[in-house]
C-alpha cells in the first residue's frame, strides 16, 4: 500500500467521525427541541385547564387571570420547532463543509436559542410573579 493510499483511508476514517459527530449533534438538537416544545406543550395545557375549571365549577377562580401563559406556551412551542429547522439546515450546511475540507464552526444556532429561551424564561416569571401576588 502507498503512503497516498494511507493517506487516503486515514483521511476517509476522519470524515466518516466527522459525519457521525454532526449526526450526534443534529440528534443532540432535537432531542433539545422536542423538550423545549413539550414545555411549551405544558405551559399551554395549564392555560386550558384554568378556564376549564372556570368554566365547569361556575365560579371565578381566586388571584389575577392575565391568560398569559396560552401564548407564552405557544412561543415556546414555536421556539423548539425552530430549533429543530435551524438544526437540520445546520447539520446539512455542516455536511457539505465537511465533505469539501472547509468546515467551519458557528454557533450562532446555539445564541439564538439559548437568548430566546432566556427571554421567554424571562415573560415566564413575570408572569408568575403576577398571578401569585
Amino acid at each position: 500500500m502507498s503512503d497516498s493510499e494511507v493517506n487516503k483511508q486515514e483521511v476517509d476514517k476522519q470524515k466518516v467521525s466527522d459525519h457521525q459527530s454532526n449526526e450526534r449533534t443534529l440528534l443532540a438538537w432535537v432531542r433539545t427541541s422536542v423538550g423545549v416544545m413539550a414545555f411549551g406543550f405544558v405551559v399551554v395545557e395549564f392555560s386550558l385547564l384554568t378556564k376549564q375549571l372556570n368554566l365547569s365549577l361556575e365560579v371565578e377562580i381566586q388571584g389575577n387571570n392575565y391568560g398569559y401563559s396560552g401564548p407564552i406556551g405557544i412561543v415556546i412551542v414555536a421556539v423548539g420547532a425552530m430549533s429543530s429547522l435551524f438544526a437540520l439546515l445546520r447539520y446539512h450546511r455542516a455536511k457539505k463543509e465537511i465533505d469539501s475540507g472547509s468546515y467551519r464552526h458557528n454557533a450562532i444556532l446555539l445564541n439564538i436559542t439559548v437568548i430566546l429561551i432566556f427571554l421567554i424564561s424571562i415573560l415566564l416569571l413575570v408572569y408568575l410573579i403576577k398571578i401569585s401576588s
